[in-house]
């Protein structure tokens, strides 16, 4: 892959055409809600961008991961939100608003965000073999390929409302079958490596996953919020954008090793997932957040 014109243009050009369908089903009402209702917004947004990276390099150094997991997950990190999210919050039925919100959100400050984080994490835990790369040049590839189609996909839906909401299921449609290829891909490029260390990337992505839900809930519980509020930071928090990591890794770091971890984690993270709905489909969402506990 690495090199190719599907590195180098196709991969961004999918990215961008996901993040634009993305901008289809946002509105400036998303961000509006941050007025509203700040509580639940801010505490997700702080578990995402602040206390998910950190949960990260905690099981790094914990389980003492090679260099290009470690590296992988810190990056995994660095990429909250997601359509799936918006996805797994509807069918749990939590507070869809509330997730739309901290996808936009995120996904717009995450550009700036991510970069810190996998620089840290490339001078952290490749200090013996650093990666020529400049904070600027992930800046420029993450606002090219996600926060202006974002913005172009939101003006779109302005002015043409009902096309968008029509079309956008297909975008949806699109991101999956786009993970689904993307998962292949690494699984098919780096076999050697997810064999020899795949029971340590399963263990981390789990505990990525089950981690990252705590914080939501815990996060929930601590503020007194709602049923839906904590089932819907337990989402957000808990469920990364995989694609976006793996473009990460393959596209602007030209390392598919790394990309290893995201492809994992694409699958682990619907236990999780599938968890929160079938709590939320078992127990009614009068159900206090402290006995998520």
């Amino acid at each position: 892959m690495t090199g190719s014109m599907i590195t180098e243009i196709l991969l961004p050009l999918a990215l961008a055409f996901i993040m634009f369908g993305m901008g289809l089903s946002l509105t400036r009402f998303d961000f509006l809600r941050l007025w509203q209702t700040p509580a639940p917004i801010v505490t997700g947004f702080f578990g995402q961008i602040i206390a998910l990276p950190l949960l990260a390099f905690g099981i790094c150094v914990a389980m003492d991961l090679s260099t290009p997991m470690a590296i992988g997950l810190m990056i995994l990190a660095a990429c909250p939100g997601g359509t799936t999210s918006n996805v797994v919050s509807h069918l749990a039925k939590a507070n869809l608003a509330l997730s739309v919100s901290l996808t936009a959100i995120s996904s717009i400050v995450c550009v700036l965000s991510a970069p810190f984080v996998i620089q840290f994490a490339l001078g952290y835990f490749a200090n013996e073999a650093p990666i020529a790369v400049s904070l600027s040049s992930i800046s420029l590839g993450l606002l090219v390929i996600t926060l202006l189609p974002i913005v172009f996909g939101m003006l779109v839906r302005s002015y043409y409302r009902e096309w968008a909401i029509k079309v956008e299921v297909y975008f949806r449609r699109f991101a999956l079958v786009f993970l689904l290829l993307m998962i292949t891909g690494v699984v098919i490029q780096e076999h050697a490596i997810i064999v020899d260390a795949f029971n340590e990337v399963f263990i981390a992505c789990l505990l990525l996953n089950f981690g990252a839900m705590l914080i939501g809930i815990v996060s929930a519980k601590v503020l007194s919020l709602s049923h839906k509020d904590g089932l819907t930071l337990a989402i957000e928090i808990g469920l990364q954008n995989s694609t976006m990591a793996m473009l990460i890794c393959i596209s602007l770091l030209q390392m598919p090793s790394y990309a290893v971890v995201a492809g994992v984690y694409s699958l682990t993270m619907y236990l999780g997932a599938g968890l929160l709905i079938a709590y939320a489909r078992y127990f009614p969402s009068s159900t206090s957040v402290s006995k998520m506990v």
